[in-house]
């Protein structure tokens, strides 16, 4: 469609040609103490992803939650902490963010290597469709952003799912800058996927949460979380893993700990 690109731009310009408003402002001091680490640049282009995010895609509340700024804001803040020096399509298979104000239950399906199929009501903080949208929970929300050093946060694993889903395959292996860097982002992850699940087997700490022992897509969340969230510490313990996700967001958090 040739009009959507133009209109895209249009309708981008409008939304960063107003200010910052002060209140979002004082809801990033308030909700996301991450904000307050990034370098003054980093910080300035952070709130113009924000201001294109809200203006693209629409927000939900659901279970009694009535929708605010508040929330819009929060979340879209991380969500854009992951696309600061990404492609400019801000997750172009997203379209809708539903917010519920708690964990909240959802049918699962759970498959084993014997073949048996399980399904049943699950409680979920959040979770990332390929049909546009994701489901979060706003309790969670706030949770995961208030400690920034904790490795656990709803939105940013998510949001790292979104990436995974744009070429269509929730795999851990999602749109690379360049197609030269498949095979070490093949090599490298997989190799810390499975010294993962080999310390989970075996009951052994590591810097990233078990959960990222579930499959190569949920190793991708959980990593993104730690990057952002540990990155002294996963750099320390996982250098090569680190230089895939940095070369990959284009991103070098450890500098935002200085």
């Amino acid at each position: 469609m040739s009009w959507f690109h133009p209109f895209r731009t249009r309708r981008r310009k409008r939304a960063t040609s107003v200010p910052f408003p002060e209140e979002w402002n004082r809801v990033l001091a308030r909700n996301f103490p991450l904000d307050a680490k990034l370098p003054d640049d980093v910080r300035k282009r952070l709130r113009t992803l924000i201001q294109i995010f809200l203006a693209e895609k629409q927000f939900e509340g659901l279970g009694g939650l009535e929708m605010s700024d508040e929330i819009r804001v929060t979340i879209a803040a991380q969500a854009c902490l992951l696309q600061l020096n990404l492609r400019d399509t801000y997750y172009p298979g997203l379209s809708s963010i539903l917010v519920y104000p708690s964990a909240y239950k959802a049918t699962g399906v759970n498959r084993y290597e014997n073949g048996i199929v399980t399904e049943g009501e699950e409680v979920r903080l959040g979770e990332a469709w390929s049909t546009g949208a994701v489901v979060l929970s706003w309790d969670d929300v706030l949770y995961g952003a208030a400690d920034c050093n904790d490795g656990h946060n709803v939105v940013l694993h998510e949001f790292a799912h979104q990436l995974d889903m744009e070429n269509n395959v929730t795999d851990g292996a999602p749109v690379l800058p360049r197609r030269s860097m498949y095979v070490a982002w093949a090599r490298v992850l997989g190799r810390e996927y499975e010294h993962l699940q080999k310390k989970v087997s075996r009951n052994h700490r590591s810097v990233m949460d078990a959960y990222g022992a579930t499959n190569p897509a949920e190793f991708f969340a959980v990593a993104t979380e730690t990057f952002f969230e540990k990155p002294i510490r996963l750099r320390a313990k996982h250098p090569e893993l680190y230089a895939q996700l940095a070369e990959f967001y284009r991103q070098d958090p450890v500098s935002y700990e200085t």
